[in-house]
């Protein structure tokens, strides 16, 4: 029986004998990590805003959840709400639209001229008709039902209104 020896660099899993290797072989993408150099991605910081400590738990909760999201502050008011995110210049704000005194969509007017870089979601348990005209005007990216948040919805919020720009 003759058999005849493989050729060097041909075996799918080996590389050839003369040193080169079958290619640049890149890193499993893990999440929360940049899949070409496998390090780390920068952090999403967060802001959650809501008067209702429930669903401040319930932010919390998703955004431990969260790869690559990291909750840095939250605010039971708007005037906190300002204060806190002066102090903390987060990526992302989480806020509810209807709170007592100084309701979301001021409180959003408010932060957009803080940081117009800041990425400002006005959340709420209903639709509200009135927000496709008022996301406009006081600089809010979207307009989320707190029930339709998720993991997903706040990756794909990021990707879609922020992901792409530098802090």
């Amino acid at each position: 029986m003759h058999t005849t020896a493989p050729v060097a660099g041909t075996h799918p899993c080996r590389p050839n004998r003369e040193g080169d290797s079958i290619g640049p072989v890149k890193p499993a993408s893990r999440p929360g990590h940049d899949a070409t150099t496998d390090r780390p991605e920068a952090v999403v910081t967060v802001l959650a805003v809501d008067d209702q400590p429930i669903f401040l738990r319930a932010a919390h909760q998703l955004i431990a959840d969260t790869p690559g999201f990291e909750q840095v502050g939250e605010a039971t008011s708007g005037p906190e709400a300002l204060e806190m995110a002066a102090a903390l210049d987060p990526d992302l704000v989480l806020l509810d639209v209807r709170m007592p005194g100084m309701d979301g969509i001021e409180t959003a007017r408010r932060i957009v001229a803080l940081d117009a870089r800041a990425v400002v979601v006005l959340i709420s348990l209903e639709e509200t008709p009135e927000l496709p005209a008022s996301l406009a005007t006081v600089g809010a990216a979207v307009h989320v039902r707190k029930q339709d948040l998720s993991t997903r919805a706040l990756r794909e919020i990021w990707t879609a209104h922020g992901g792409s720009r530098a802090r």
